[in-house]
């Protein structure tokens, strides 16, 4: 299917493939792109464009000039962006972002610094336990791999339901999961069935966990009605530059769900039980924040219960040894 890339998408240490318009070849192995020679080349921007249209089309996404941006994924989570000409100047701009071969482990993740040792007990009280997740963050600081570590931290009897916009969590390593995926109008403009649609109908899937890729619009307001009707233990991710700064990326999502700040504030302040903020530093991924979200004074705000630079011991908030006795164990 990736016909010159293949050789990339099969290597374990590949997490971000780039094709820029030119047909230069960039490659993430961990420390950074650098740039990569196929065996077969791209010579030139037209060919760049053609390998985009066909890669998308055999993942069930259009691309052409009526719709030149695509996101399209692989069952198995191997995501694909692609923008072709005359969005970008010519040709076509490809960017593939790799999952990890297998499933990745919270202890595993813990050894690779993502968080200090201290704080593994608790992680994995908080699934234990069926704290309700938001796993926040930028672009490529490890939020997925963080969401999937966790899962496999859960009951192997427990029913996972997960929605996305485009599959980028994979195989779970678990039998009772299933995996719903948005889908784009048809040609005609009909057929499409969006992320609020799909959080709606995971109510009816009998879920012991119900899992949101990435949380990005109006499918805010049905996720919240759900954490706040008795379904526990739930998983979302956002993007989001800091603890104190997800109150207002979830009031901005609520207005494009038509919900006021006071009534998104009611929803969101009892909807999530705990929030892990990750950044990526000097290459290294790493969670720098655990907090939680309230209500003080009829303001809502994100509060840090602890914090780590990612070198030195962690740093705990006024909140910490609650917030501890609370979920771990």
């Amino acid at each position: 299917m990736f016909g010159p890339l293949e050789e990339l998408i099969g290597d374990s240490r590949v997490t971000d493939v780039a094709v820029t318009c030119e047909g230069r070849v960039w490659v993430d192995r961990g420390s950074g792109m650098l740039e990569y020679h196929p065996a077969v080349p791209f010579r030139s921007p037209q060919v760049v464009r053609e390998y985009a249209t066909q890669l998308c089309a055999q993942l069930g996404r259009r691309l052409d000039d009526a719709c030149p941006i695509a996101d399209a994924s692989s069952v198995e989570g191997v995501r694909v962006h692609a923008v072709i000409a005359p969005i970008v100047p010519f040709g076509a701009s490809i960017s593939i972002r790799l999952p990890s071969l297998m499933v990745p482990r919270l202890s595993g993740l813990g050894e690779q610094g993502l968080f200090p040792a201290s704080w593994f007990p608790l992680l994995c009280g908080l699934v234990n336990n069926r704290a309700t997740i938001l796993i926040t963050g930028g672009t490529g600081v490890g939020k997925t791999t963080l969401l999937k570590a966790l899962l496999g931290q859960a009951d192997p009897a427990q029913r996972i339901v997960s929605v996305e916009e485009v599959r980028e969590l994979g195989d779970l390593g678990r039998g009772n999961h299933v995996s719903l995926v948005a889908r784009e109008a048809n040609v005609e403009g009909a057929g499409a069935i969006g992320l609020p649609e799909l959080v709606k109908a995971t109510l009816r899937m009998r879920p012991d966990r119900i899992i949101l890729g990435e949380c990005r619009g109006e499918e805010i307001a049905d996720l919240l009605r759900a954490f706040n009707s008795g379904h526990h233990g739930g998983m979302v991710t956002l993007h989001a530059d800091s603890v104190d700064r997800v109150p207002s990326r979830l009031v901005s999502l609520g207005l494009l769900a038509g919900l006021n700040q006071a009534a998104l504030t009611m929803l969101a302040a009892g909807a999530f039980d705990v929030v892990l903020h990750l950044e990526r530093r000097n290459g290294k991924r790493r969670i720098v924040q655990i907090g939680r979200l309230l209500v003080d004074r009829e303001h809502f705000v994100g509060e840090s219960v602890a914090a780590w630079n990612g070198l030195g011991i962690p740093v705990p908030g006024p909140e910490w040894d609650t917030f501890v006795s609370r979920w771990s164990g």
